[in-house]
């Protein structure tokens, strides 16, 4: 049986929800799993397992509306009326490979409430009961609620909506099997759609039906702690001090691994090891030089990956997952979403910033549940010209830090300095409505270590698999363009430009043309050469703001169109000489 004829159950709840946690649960797939909002930019799907019928499990991006005011909301309408992925744009994928072009026609929708703020899922719901499609909803986070003294009358709730209603608790599993015989019932029944009516009637029902089925809770000290957070005083102080010992996470951590662990271990160990078998294996010459020689594929290809940015790349996952299933990130977008709006975006947009300084591609994607094109083109941007990714971040501590803490926090500030310009500059340039945030505040919890030990895992793996490889591919090839004197004709041609703007020496020409493969080449190879503090911050410079990584372009042109992503192209290219040779010459008057 194909999946064209299979049936399929559309998986649609608000950001936050434990969408992603019940999907994992009934098809045994594995999906990203953040505590905060815009986790599943795509859609994925998967056959229930726990079904003898051929049933397909479709994971909806999450959203809190259907009025299609962003993508993510689109991707949500397309599929509740069939729209298939061959149709949309929904055929390109982010990670993982579930996506399918031939999805069927959707049967039947779970919903999934959140028990916690149930007045916003019930505004959801009643868009989605707009369709003549059955609808099963599961009331999820009963425990939280509860915790929260609110309780909800379900079988009430059931009555006035008129479909099934089935509590659950995604993590623990409880109630899924009820769940799970709603959902086959489901997929055989029909369904009549309710006629549409404005949202500012559909606010109104869903706060009557919720004061119905629930009492007011009391204001817990979690509560309180939230608004001191969210509010200018004491919340820009503690965002700072957060901000501030995450850094000092990422660099310590990252330093120490690096040095205390790795680099014995290569340097002292696996190199040699590689040295000795290859001398006596491969005779002396070009070949020979390929492998162990000055960018040796053999060494190089693992020392910089492995050596120069794993160590940063652990403690930075870490950091984040700490910050994520606090519950923290949502409300430091919502603490900044006064100083932001003076820039053309919302405080949302700090989610797909921060998973910038990840990858740059998951970030791009995650800016389709930001509300306007305008907010887009800002932060997509602002994300490849000024926010390295977590590769190019470990080169730049690497390079700097561990010269001197002062230099790397200097690069860091005039990366924040020239993103406020191009917000503010963007904003002045772009047409579009002022942005407005959405954006629901997930319970602050202590996050559980076997959750942040496994969700840090997956995205270790990640790295290896997708990171690790291309890169030290890059470095073959820069192996072979070295040995072969290509590169050094290259490097003689951007001779000017290097040693006369730049004031770098003359090989620094090479890292230049390594970035054009993968960004952080354009910094590693600076390790090599014997570099004053200020060409040291130079070459920094121009890497943090150099050309994005091709699969960067390529998916800034898919996401909007080839132009935009030239435009970007030149933009970045120009901004990192420009501001190089800048620095340069300001920094030899002092």
């Amino acid at each position: 049986m194909s999946r064209s004829d299979m049936k399929s159950i559309l998986l649609i709840g608000p950001p936050n929800v434990g969408k992603s946690v019940l999907f994992n649960h009934f098809t045994g797939l594995e999906v990203s799993c953040a505590n905060y909002s815009g986790t599943t930019v795509e859609y994925s799907s998967g056959q229930l397992q726990q079904s003898d019928k051929k049933i397909l499990l479709i994971d909806v991006p999450g959203t809190y509306s259907l009025e299609a005011s962003n993508e993510a909301e689109q991707v949500a309408v397309d599929m509740l009326k069939g729209v298939t992925a061959r149709d949309s744009r929904l055929a390109s994928c982010c990670e993982g490979t579930h996506q399918h072009p031939d999805t069927p026609p959707p049967a039947a929708v779970l919903c999934v409430l959140d028990a916690v703020h149930l007045e916003s899922s019930l505004y959801l719901l009643s868009f989605v009961m707009d369709y003549s499609l059955p609808v099963v909803a599961a009331l999820n986070r009963v425990d939280i609620a509860r915790r929260k003294g609110i309780e909800i009358d379900t079988a009430l709730l059931a009555e006035k909506l008129g479909i099934p209603v089935v509590e659950t608790i995604a993590p623990t599993g409880e109630g899924t099997e009820a769940l799970l015989d709603e959902m086959k019932q489901a997929v055989t029944s029909t369904r009549s759609g309710n006629h549409p009516r404005p949202s500012a009637e559909r606010w109104k029902d869903a706060e009557e039906l919720v004061r119905e089925l629930s009492r007011p809770q009391s204001v817990r000290p979690a509560d309180r702690l939230t608004r001191q957070l969210i509010s200018p005083w004491p919340g820009i102080p503690i965002a700072l001090f957060v901000l501030a010992v995450s850094f000092g996470l990422v660099v310590g951590i990252g330093m120490g691994i690096r040095q205390v662990l790795l680099l014995p271990l290569f340097r002292g160990i696996i190199f040699p090891l590689i040295t000795t078998g290859v001398e006596t294996v491969v005779p002396p010459g070009i070949f020979r030089n390929i492998l162990i020689g000055e960018y040796g594929f053999l060494i190089k290809g693992l020392e910089w990956p492995l050596t120069l940015v794993f160590p940063y790349i652990l403690s930075f996952y870490a950091a984040m997952a700490l910050m994520e299933d606090s519950g923290y990130l949502p409300r430091l977008g919502a603490l900044l979403d006064g100083l932001f709006t003076r820039f053309g975006v919302s405080g949302g947009s700090i989610i797909p910033l921060l998973l910038g300084y990840g990858c740059a591609i998951p970030a791009i994607l995650a800016t389709r549940a930001l509300n306007t094109r305008k907010e887009r083109l800002i932060i997509v941007t602002v994300i490849c010209l000024t926010i390295p990714c977590i590769s190019q971040t470990g080169a730049i501590i690497t390079l700097l830090a561990e010269h001197s803490l002062l230099t790397a926090l200097a690069l860091i500030l005039t990366g924040f300095s020239v993103a406020l310009i191009t917000g503010l500059v963007l904003n002045r340039l772009l047409t579009g409505a002022p942005p407005a945030m959405v954006l629901e505040l997930p319970e602050l919890l202590f996050p559980r270590p076997a959750v942040l030990g496994k969700k840090v895992l997956i995205r270790i793996k990640r790295f290896l698999k997708d990171e690790v490889l291309p890169m030290a591919g890059a470095v073959g090839i820069a192996s072979v363009l070295y040995e072969s004197g290509i590169m050094n004709i290259i490097g003689k041609f951007l001779s000017p430009l290097v040693t006369g703007w730049l004031r770098l020496p003359e090989e620094a020409a090479i890292p230049l043309v390594l970035g054009i493969m993968r960004r952080e080449l354009s910094i590693l190879p600076l390790l090599e050469m014997e570099l004053t503090a200020l060409q040291l911050f130079t070459g920094a410079l121009v890497g943090l703001f150099y050309v994005p990584c091709i699969a960067v372009v390529v998916s800034v042109a898919k996401e909007f169109r080839l132009r935009t992503a030239l435009i970007i192209l030149v933009g970045t290219s120009a901004s990192a000489f420009f501001l190089g040779g800048l620095s340069a010459r300001i920094g030899s008057i002092f």
